[in-house]
């Protein structure tokens, strides 16, 4: 017995060992090399994995399935490190959750989840919390049959007896917009096709506007109108946008009495306006467009409120106008321009003005009564913190609601009385974990010297428990783009690298909007580089200060993310242990030389126009894909979604393909395509957590040298 044992023993060592050894000598998926030629201002590119573009091609499907396939087997050792954060990722979700009510004429709005359910239900109660509950939409039930099922806009007419609800089932971002009589519960006979998902009332409860999509480009481009009972096909064009750099959009006013056509291009603002009360008038513009005019609207009493960046003001400025003279001329300074201070917002009610403000990064709100009696800041402790306003609709309250985080703060969404000054935090999320406590969690932010000594943001997690050095694994995260800004905000997913000792920063680089308007302006177009290099200097400032060296530090980043992760791939190979691009955009010179191509016409204001010979060298120079050399490339994961409509998946294929070709190391480079998604993953409550976990476990596996 004792000598079959040890055989047993022996057999199954071999077994281990064997499998090991196959999965060391698993050979990634080679993509056909079929040339290309792409010429312009009379210089030809090559592009060898060019034919991965045909989507409905069976070859690009069975590579891509191909690259899943060997995705999974490199990732096997780290299987049930998966399993297990996807486990403790789900359970510390609070699976029987819901909303803070909010009051909207005459009902209290709910939005709840239940256990075993993946999508939310949203409900209401007439006039007190106390009456019985009414189910308006279970997206659970909507979402039956689908492998993907995202609801877009979902908005009730002024007589409370209709719902009108969008839904993408294909995660292409194109919504089919329905009816419901709430009444009686059944759907009207009429319904939108692709459709944006967005969609708001006239005041008449029987006129709908809604906006669509060029299919081709993708470019939000015509506003409809829409009566019910009556067919689609026949619903009137309201606006169409011709100019291919700008988008359009509906909305309503917080007062209910306007309806506006918002045109925005990266740089100019161009808005209509209708009295909601007269959806069958015609829109009427408020302020023409001029090239770098960029201004919003909000209705109160017998004015408009302008926040305006006219005149210089780079950072935004507030003013305001009569209901008939909108004109330029005829507005006047609420607010002023202030140079170190961007102004990002305001709330109106009818006793006190809300500004809010980013002032050295920091969001801020800045309370003013109306009859100039109070000024003050809502009183917020910390720089490493998540500030912004919440659900506000009644103009007569007193109560500011907002919402607050911090990297080691679970989310809270809290009223502040204004004439009071006093708190009430209405619900904070709760974290399913007996070992949590934010006590736990160290957290701060520090500044890094970038190339040109401008100093660069950056904000910073790690369990108390965790000694800084150079075996310390840290991943740092980063975006840099649209003027968009990372703040540092709970993750309750993020505890499970944090309690494995990882470290976890923010980089707030150049292209935000975190130092104001010019931290943005100089991380853009011709100053594009200098987002990559903020971001390559914040890590090597993090490993000067003893923080994690380049065997355990990583970097991660999505979208225009992946851009920035792909660019810095090729200016430093080898200064991260391993990188995660998640829908990188990283073909960068044939997107935007392809004005079929969704969102690339939108972006010029960003990245420039290639069909210009400056602006074509410049993006050339940094373009990921592009500039691929024999390098040492670092360990990869490239994730993407076979839907993908803001980057298409063949950027992140084309990448790796070459990717492979060129590096001089062994690291792994692999490609996930997710291939029932798009841009956003995963559809459902925890569905995306398994992604996340094989990203982490990714990272972990690195640590741990298992591949």
């Amino acid at each position: 017995m004792m000598q079959y044992n040890l055989k047993r023993l022996l057999f199954i060592c071999f077994l281990l060992i064997f499998n090991v050894s196959c999965n060391m000598q698993i050979k990634p998926p080679i993509a056909e090399k079929i040339s290309k030629r792409l010429t312009k201002h009379s210089e030809t590119r090559i592009d060898n994995y060019y034919w991965l573009n045909q989507r409905d091609n069976e070859k690009v499907i069975e590579y891509l399935n191909n690259e899943n396939n060997y995705t999974k087997n490199k990732l096997k050792p780290t299987e049930k490190i998966q399993k297990q954060l996807f486990e403790e990722m789900k359970s510390r979700i609070k699976k029987d959750d819901s909303s803070v009510p909010y009051f909207y004429n005459n009902y209290w709005y709910i939005k709840k989840f239940q256990k075993g359910k993946d999508y939310p239900i949203y409900t209401r109660k007439y006039k007190s919390l106390e009456n019985e509950e009414e189910i308006l939409i279970d997206v659970n039930t909507l979402a039956k049959g689908h492998s993907f099922y995202n609801l877009g806009g979902l908005s009730i007419s002024p007589d409370n007896k209709k719902l009108a609800y969008s839904a993408d089932t294909i995660s292409r971002r194109l919504y089919t917009i329905y009816f419901l009589n709430i009444e009686n519960g059944k759907l009207y006979d009429e319904k939108i096709d692709n459709t944006t998902g967005s969609l708001t009332w006239a005041n008449d409860n029987e006129t709908v506007f809604y906006s669509k999509k060029d299919l081709k480009t993708l470019r939000v481009n015509k506003i409809f109108k829409h009566k019910l009972n009556s067919n689609p096909k026949k619903d009137e064009l309201i606006y169409e946008e011709k100019d291919e750099s700008f988008s359009v959009g509906i909305s309503k006013s917080k007062s209910e009495d306007f309806l506006f056509i918002n045109s925005v291009s990266t740089l100019t603002s161009e808005i209509r306006f209708l009295n909601a009360d007269t959806p069958n008038e015609k829109f009427k513009v408020f302020e023409k467009r001029a090239k770098g005019h960029e201004y919003s609207v909000s209705h109160f009493e017998n004015s408009f409120y302008i926040i305006t960046n006219k005149d210089n003001a780079k950072n935004f400025k507030l003013m305001k106008s009569s209901l008939n003279k909108t004109n330029e001329e005829n507005w006047k300074n609420v607010i002023d321009h202030r140079k170190n201070i961007l102004l990002e917002g305001i709330e109106i009610f009818n006793d006190y003005l809300v500004v809010i403000e980013r002032d050295s990064g920091l969001v801020k709100m800045n309370i003013r009564s109306w009859d100039n009696n109070e000024n003050y800041y809502l009183p917020v402790e910390g720089e490493t913190y998540s500030l912004s306003n919440g659900t506000n609709i009644d103009f007569k309250s007193k109560k500011l609601r907002y919402n607050f985080s911090s990297l080691n703060n679970p989310s809270s969404i809290i009223d502040f009385d204004m004439s009071t000054k006093s708190f009430e935090i209405k619900k904070k999320q709760e974290v399913i974990d007996d070992n949590f406590d934010e006590s736990n969690y160290i957290t701060e932010r520090m500044w890094a010297k970038s190339h040109d000594n401008t100093k660069v943001a950056i904000s910073i997690i790690r369990h108390k428990n965790t000694k800084l050095n150079q075996n310390t694994p840290l991943l740092l995260y980063g975006y840099g783009s649209y003027g968009i800004t990372l703040d540092p905000y709970f993750s309750s997913v993020r505890l499970s690298l944090l309690d494995r000792g990882f470290v976890y920063a923010i980089a707030h680089i150049r292209g935000s909007e975190y130092m104001g308007k010019d931290w943005y302006e100089h991380g853009k177009l011709l100053k594009k580089k200098n987002t990559f290099l903020d971001f390559i200097y914040v890590a090597k400032h993090l490993i000067s200060k003893n923080y994690t060296s380049s065997e355990h530090i990583y970097a991660m980043g999505g979208s225009a993310g992946g851009l920035l992760m792909g660019a810095v791939l090729n200016l430093e190979p080898e200064l991260f242990k391993g990188i995660i691009a998640g829908v990188p955009f990283v073909d960068v010179m044939t997107t935007m030389l392809d004005e079929s191509i969704p969102l690339t016409t939108l972006e010029y204001d960003e990245w420039g126009n290639p069909n210009e010979k400056k602006y074509y060298d410049y993006m050339l120079s940094y373009s990921p894909y592009d500039n691929i050399q024999n390098k040492n490339y670092t360990n990869l994961l490239v994730t993407t979604g076979l839907h993908d409509s803001q980057v298409q998946y063949w950027e992140p294929a084309k990448w790796v393909a070459k990717l492979r070709e060129y590096t001089k190391s062994d690291n792994v480079i692999l490609l996930h395509t997710n291939m029932e998604t798009g841009h956003s993953g995963a559809s459902g409550r925890f569905e995306a957590l398994k992604e996340v976990a094989m990203e982490y476990a990714f990272l972990i596996g690195l640590e741990k040298k298992l591949f």
